[in-house]
Parts: structure tokens; sequence; C-alpha cells
């Protein structure tokens, strides 16, 4: 190894010393590499030697530095767009030009492949003046294709209406410490100044300058694998992401577009053996400036990945190391894991550079968001009975929950950049997936919360399928489509399931078993526990759930997460109703096709969701309020506090009515409302629109009203429940049937209010119904409730 390592570098070094010596470049810094390049400090210019036309590499850019914004969303290392590209000569131009690859024709028939080719559009990113040629070797200025906003800084701004930018180029320039030559790569970095007028506040709380924005872009050119990967192919049960595109020499009776799995290029040694060692193994590199403890949660974490390539069969094919003082985490040559900072909470994300000719993923780089950890603590410090009331060191306790949380973030993210896909139906196989969104799991032993479960301490039985299926490495004369179709009916003949982001989501999907920050067989039952140990643990909670010496309002602040606790599982009790069953499924596998979810089960979570729109739920206790004065001094709320409407004091008005929006804008969302409609149709035993609305008024507005504290709250309940319905009726997408069933239930309600209209709730509830009936597709007023503090990570939405 160390033999054929020393004759390579002897190799280039002979090519290099046998390239093209250009006249104009005898004074000039010289950098030998994948392309040799110059710079000449005279003029400030990078010129690129260039030996082959026509030969395709992979240009990458990314940010080497970034503006440290969730909300903006340019971090630190973020990569960006890979693309294959080539060098094309055009008169007295190179011309930089990427070619599509999403149509193609893979055939030994050159005319076929280039009537495809010329057949769809492909892109010149850049033309270069030609400063010197000899002898069929050109020297190009690179000079404005590096200094200039690649990554899209400017119009991220704009976007997101931070103020419109340009770039400054007197306050730009190359950055040498990060611009380096390898044999197969090179990197080039350079320092961009923006220059604009700020309006948001976003740039303004990051920068020491909102009108001057300084980042560091990153160009890298890069040598294409070999030809020697194999692609595998995708099936939409594997769990892995796919690559894709079309290909027109297929023949008429195959699909033309064509789909295989995205991951890393991985071989045993010895294909024949059970366990063997790879030809060389995956190895990816922790960011050296984290700190610790968190340095020793994510390589624990990380690591457990090579569980799941032992039970494929390798040894050792998985490792985790801590990255090379003087290594680029943005240099190819390693797949990192990088610890980012943000100025709030965020989301944190694997990417990787993939080969868009095959899928092969050639660099896995996770971005880890700093602040993640925190919440976690938080949510720990708000759970514990009296954390501090006897010392203000007492904190392993939540540090440890915080920790688990960690190692399975490192998993989550790491699996991302292997090929792997969300999987949002595993926690309902006994967390057999750490491609899942975990919430802390919490029990009730002896009247007291247990945190000991909390996270998943290993890799799930899901995880060993994906990784099986895109990496196992099948025996000489063994067929690999056999092979894979054992795989994926092995899992299902062992009850996995998977089901990943689009039919997972709160909005919009119906998935019965896809829930986020979800945990439990029963969407239902997990929402009734939720909601004891959050009974438990505000009746605990006090001021010795925060140190000594700490203000009144980072105890607000802590209550928060507690408070809100079971908002992610009221979205996967709502997702039951209306809801469906289903599978990826694909001819004669054996698999339920779909089906709607029992009258039962959506009977018993509606009963679980009226639940958190009880006054006793909802109202904070009175003995608690003592405990949320008007903020101090320094300790301004932020988006992650409660809302009110009650200037410097507390509302707990407003936090119920936060609350109770949350539940019915998951329960009446029109989509639900329409399948409830059409399920109704299809089978006369099912739930019906009418029965939810019906059981929601009776349990709500037609409810005995309470007197006092508990009493208003219900006000402020039914008066949402209210303009949720007349919403829901209005809405664009909503069925003919649903604006019915709104308009005959309001009917009814207006009926009721009859008898009541001495009571002033009643009279002004009654006018609003009357409104309604009058117009009730055009009736589009809603009050909006304050909003719910962020509880996932805040920004832009990416992987987890």
């Amino acid at each position: 190894m160390k033999i054929n390592a020393i004759l390579t570098a002897s190799l280039f070094t002979l090519l290099n010393l046998s390239a093209q010596n250009f006249e104009m470049t005898k004074d000039f810094q010289k950098f030998n590499g994948y392309f040799n390049f110059y710079y000449d400090d005279s003029s400030d210019k990078i010129y690129l030697e260039v030996n082959e036309l026509e030969k395709e590499f992979l240009y990458v850019y990314s940010l080497s530095s970034g503006i440290g914004s969730n909300d903006i969303g340019l971090d630190r290392g973020q990569l960006g767009n890979e693309q294959v590209v080539f060098f094309k000569k055009a008169g007295k131009k190179l011309l930089l030009v990427q070619p599509n690859l999403k149509f193609r024709a893979l055939s030994e028939n050159e005319l076929e492949r280039k009537s495809v080719e010329q057949a769809f559009a492909k892109s010149v990113l850049h033309g270069f003046s030609i400063a010197e040629e000899s002898k069929g070797n050109y020297l190009i200025d690179m000079t404005d294709f590096l200094m200039r906003d690649a990554h899209g800084v400017s119009a991220r701004l704009k976007r997101t209406e931070q103020g419109s930018y340009s770039l400054d180029k007197s306050k730009s320039a190359f950055a040498f410490d990060r611009t380096k030559a390898f044999p197969k790569n090179i990197e080039f970095d350079v320092t961009l100044t923006f220059k604009g007028e700020p309006k948001g506040g976003h740039i303004r709380s990051v920068t020491p300058n909102a009108g001057l924005v300084t980042v560091a872009q990153h160009h890298s050119f890069i040598e294409l694998p070999d030809d020697n990967y194999q692609k595998r192919e995708f099936d939409p049960r594997c769990g892995s992401y796919p690559v894709s595109y079309y290909d027109y020499s297929t023949p008429v009776q195959e699909p033309i577009l064509k789909r295989f799995v995205t991951r890393h290029r991985l071989k045993k040694k010895n294909p024949d053996a059970e366990i063997s060692e790879a030809v060389e193994p995956i190895i990816y590199y922790l960011d050296n400036g984290t700190p610790e403890p968190v340095r020793s949660a994510l390589l624990d974490g990380g690591r457990w990945w090579n569980q799941a390539f032992e039970a494929a069969g390798y040894k050792d094919a998985f490792q985790l190391k801590m990255l090379p003082d003087d290594a680029d985490p943005l240099d190819v040559r390693y797949n990192v894991i990088q610890w980012v900072h943000r100025s709030t909470r965020g989301w944190s994300y694997g990417s990787s550079i993939t080969d868009p000719r095959t899928g092969e993923i050639m660099k896995g780089h996770v971005s880890l968001g700093s602040l993640r950890i925190r919440q976690d603590f938080l949510i720990a410090q708000a759970l514990m009975n009296k954390p501090f009331a006897e010392r203000d060191d007492n904190y392993q306790p939540m540090l440890e929950l915080a920790l688990a949380r960690i190692r399975q973030l490192s998993a989550h993210e790491i699996g991302h950049t292997l090929g792997f896909a969300h999987n949002f139906a595993a926690s309902t196989n006994g967390r057999a997936s750490v491609m899942d969104y975990p919430h802390p799991q919490f029990e009730l032993n002896n009247g007291e919360i247990d945190f000991s479960n909390a996270y998943d301490t290993g890799i799930g039985d899901w995880d060993k399928v994906t990784v099986a299926y895109s990496y196992a490495d099948f025996k000489n004369g063994e067929d690999e489509t056999d092979g894979l179709k054992k795989i994926l009916a092995k899992a299902q003949q062992d009850g996995l399931r998977y089901i990943s982001d689009r039919d997972a989501r709160p909005m919009g999907s119906a998935h019965v078993l896809g829930h986020l920050w979800d945990n439990g067989k029963n969407a239902s039952d997990e929402l009734n526990d939720i909601l004891k140990i959050r009974e438990v643990a505000i009746a605990n909670f006090s001021a010795d759930n925060i140190r000594n010496n700490e203000p009144y309002s980072v105890l607000e602040d802590v209550f928060v997460p507690l408070y809100f606790l079971h908002r992610y599982q009221i979205e996967g009790a709502s997702k039951v109703i209306g809801g469906l069953d289903y599978n990826y499924k694909i001819k004669d596998d054996g698999q339920l096709s779909v089906k709607s979810v029992s009258a039962e089960a959506q009977k018993d979570a509606l009963k679980a969701m009226l639940k958190t729109l009880e006054p006793e739920v909802l109202a904070i206790p009175e003995s608690k309020l003592m405990l949320f004065p008007p903020r101090s001094i320094g300790y301004l709320r932020t988006r992650e506090s409660f809302k009110g409407k009650t200037g410097v004091a507390f509302d707990p008005f407003s936090v119920a009515e936060t609350a109770s929006n949350a539940s019915l804008s998951l329960l009446l969302h029109h989509q639900r409302a329409n399948r409830l409609v059409q399920q109704k149709a299809l089978d006369e035993s099912q739930l019906s629109l009418s029965d939810v609305i019906t059981t929601l008024l009776d349990s709500t507005v037609k409810s005995k009203q309470s007197k006092g504290y508990h009493g208003e709250i219900q006000k402020i309940v039914n008066w949402q429940v209210l303009q949720e319905l007349m919403h829901l009726a209005s809405h664009d997408d909503s069925f003919p049937q649903v604006t019915e069933t709104v308009l005959f239930e309001m009917m009814r309600l207006k009926t009721y209010f009859g008898d009541k209209l001495t009571n002033p709730t009643a009279i002004l509830m009654n006018r609003e119904v009357e409104g309604f009936i009058g117009n009730p597709k055009g009736y589009k007023k809603k009050i909006d409730a304050p909003k719910i503090p962020d509880g996932s990570p805040i920004g832009m939405a990416c992987f987890n």
C-alpha cells in the first residue's frame, strides 16, 4: 500500500514536471494539483492551467464561513450543488460547460447519444478568455469566476427580506489559508463582502455592521470517480434516497426513468466470506472544534452504524475518527461531521457530494447545530422535581438526557449522508430506526417521572435493513436482485414499517403510523400518557427548577416546553381521525395497499384530542401563576417565549388560546374534513365529519360552563372552535359537502343559542353564526391565536 502511494506521488510529480510552463507565469506562485493554478500577487489574480478539453470533472461551491442565522439559512460548511462540468474551446475562449445529465442515452451508438445531448439544453457556467496558449495547453484567468456570489448569498438575503445586497469586490479577497492543491482535487477559498441596506431583524442580530456582511465561499474542482462503481436498483420500500435520470436508449417495453440508490462505494475484500473487511472502509471525521462532553457523545452515537454494517457482513467497515488539525472540513477527501454555531436553535442536517452520473456518494457532510443540546436540557430541567432545591450544580441528570439525544442525532444525520431517508413509522416498531424523529420517552413510576428510557442507545432493526439493501456485497454467483428482494421480504415478515417525509408531516398527510416527534404504537394512548406526565410535572414545578440567583423570567422560559409537552403527540393523534394505513406497495409483495383507520380508533383519537381542550388541561394552575411576574430587565421575551395580550403581565388566557388553537387547527384541517366526508360515503359505519363537529360542539360550546378562571378559559376555547369551524367551511379547498355540514351544524347552533340570548357571550356568538350562515363560503374572518413558541428547531426546514 505504501509503495503504491509512493509510486502514485512520483508519477504525479513527473506529470507536473512535464506540464507546459507558460511564459507569463514565471514569476507567479504555482500550486501543483489536479489542475495546476497560479497566483499573481502583483495583479491579485488566479490563473488556471487546462491541459485536457472536454474531460468531465466535478465542480462544487460551498460556504466556508456563514452568517449564523437559522432564518436566513447560510451556515458555515453549507454545501452547494455539485455539477459535472468540462472545458470546451470556443474561439478565443474556454467555456465551462455543464452537460444535462437528467436526459441521457446510455448506448454504444455515438449518434444516438448525440441526438439526446442535442435535444436538451445544457448550461455554460462561465466563459474564460485565454491568457496564454502553448501546444494545446491553456492558461485562463479564474479571478472573476472565483470572486463571485456562486452560493447565492445576496439572493438569499433578498428572499428572506433582509435587504438588497451586492458584492463589494473592494472589500473581498482570496483566502490562501484554505486555498490548496491536491492530486485529485483543488480548493479555492474567497472572502466576500456584501454591501447593502439592511431591512430585516435577522441580519441585524448576527452582524457587527448589517450594512457590510462578510462570508467566505469555497470552490472545489474534483476528479470524478472511476467506472468501477456498481449502481444498485432503487426500491420504494428500501429506505434509501434515489438518484434518477431518463435513459432514451431504453427499449420501449422498459421504463425510461431509471432510479438507483445513493450510497458510498463499499466492497468486501472477500465477497464469499460471511464477515469480511472492506477494501476501503467508510471513514467519517468529527470536527475537532467540538467540545466535550458533546465530542464523546457524537463519536459514540455515530459509531452505532458499525452495528448495521456488521449485520450486513462487514468488519469495521464504518469508522469514525477525529478530523486532523490541518484538514479542511470542505475537502472532498473527508467525510465530516461539523459542529455549527448559530444565534438560535436550528436544524441539523446531513448533506453529501454525490456523483450525479451514478449516485455514488463521494463525501458525506453533516452539520450539527450546537444549540440543539440545550433544548433537551431545558425539557429535562422543566420535568425534574425540584432539581435545584439543594444545590445549583445538580445538572448531571439533565445533561445525561441531552447527551443521549446528541448520540441519536449524530447517528441520524450520518444516516442521511450514508444515503438513507427518514422513517417516521419506526417509533411504532420499538424504536426500529435512528432515522425517525424521537421525542424523549418518559414514564411514571410511583408518581415520579422516570427519565431512564428517554432515548435509544444503539442502531435499530430497520437501519440494518437499509444498510443491507444499499451496501450488502453478494457472494460470487448470487443474484443481486433476488438477494435484495429477500432482504425486504424478511423486513416485511418481521413487521417493520417504513413511512417517510411527505406521508408523516402534520399538515397534508394522513398516515396512522407516520408521525414526527412521537412515541408508541398507538398515538391516542401516547397522547393520554404524555398528558398525565405533563400534569405531574406541572404540579411539581416550582422556583427550584432554576438555580439560585436566576430571575423568575428564566423560570417562565423553562416552563414553556413543559406546558407544550404534548404538542407533537396531538399531531400524531389528529392524523388518526380521517387517517389511512398504507404501504409503499409493489405488485405481489403481499403488503397492505391502503385502508381507512377503524371507526373505533378514530373515536379514541377524537376523545384524546378533546381532552386537550379541557380547561383543567389548558389552565395553568393558579398557584403557579405567581411564578411568572413581568419580565426582568435584560431578559426580554423571544420567539421561544409565551405570547400574550396583556402587556407586561403574564397572560394565561393567551397561553390557553395558543394551545387550544394547536389542537383545533389540526382537528379541523380541510384535508382531514374532506377525507371524513369521503370515508363516510364509502363506509356507513365510519366516523363522519358531522360526528366530529357534533362531538366537538357538545364538549365545548354546548357544554356546561364553569365559572371563574376555568370558565373564562372555556370561553377562549369556545371562540376558537367557532372561528376554526367557519374557517374550515370557507376554505377554498374544502369540499362543498364540508361547507354544507358546517352550515347545518351552525344552524343547529343558532337554534341552541335561541333561548340563551340574555347571555352576552351567547349574543356575540349568535351574531357571528348569523353572519356566517348568510355567506358561508365567503366568510373569511378568522382571528389568529398567539403563535405557539418554537418547538422544533428554528429556521429553514432541512433534515432534522
